[in-house]
Order: structure tokens, then C-alpha cells, then sequence
């Protein structure tokens, strides 16, 4: 299967039968990206959680006070 970075329109070849190949072909809304690309967010992210300037941000749910 003919696989193409989101970031960088790297087109890389996978396996058909690999998981990942299968969650591309049967929810589109899964994107592929490519080994060099996840590699340096990953260094960047924990550069930025080291820093101390990374925030996870978290959705809250308020209670319904109908419940």
C-alpha cells in the first residue's frame, strides 16, 4: 500500500496486512506520517515538556445539575 506523509508528502510503501495499514484503508480519518516526521515532533515535544513551557490542556465537564 502506497502510504503519503501529512506533513512533509513523503510517499513511503507499507505492508497491506500491517494494523496500520488496515486503520488507513478502513477510517479515513486516520492520517499516515512518516518515521522522520513522528521521530522529530516527539524530540520537540519533550524538549518543550522538559522547558517547562508545555501545558496539556484537558476538556472538563461540568456536572448537569439535572443528574
Amino acid at each position: 500500500m502506497r502510504v503519503k506523509c501529512v506533513l512533509c508528502d513523503k510517499i513511503d510503501k507499507i505492508d497491506d496486512q500491517l494494523p496500520l495499514a488496515k486503520r488507513l484503508r478502513n477510517r479515513p480519518i486516520h492520517t499516515y506520517m512518516c518515521d522522520e516526521c513522528d521521530e522529530r515532533i516527539r524530540e520537540r515535544t519533550l524538549e518543550r515538556q522538559a522547558s517547562g513551557n508545555f501545558t496539556l490542556t484537558y476538556k472538563t465537564e461540568k456536572e448537569s445539575e439535572w443528574l
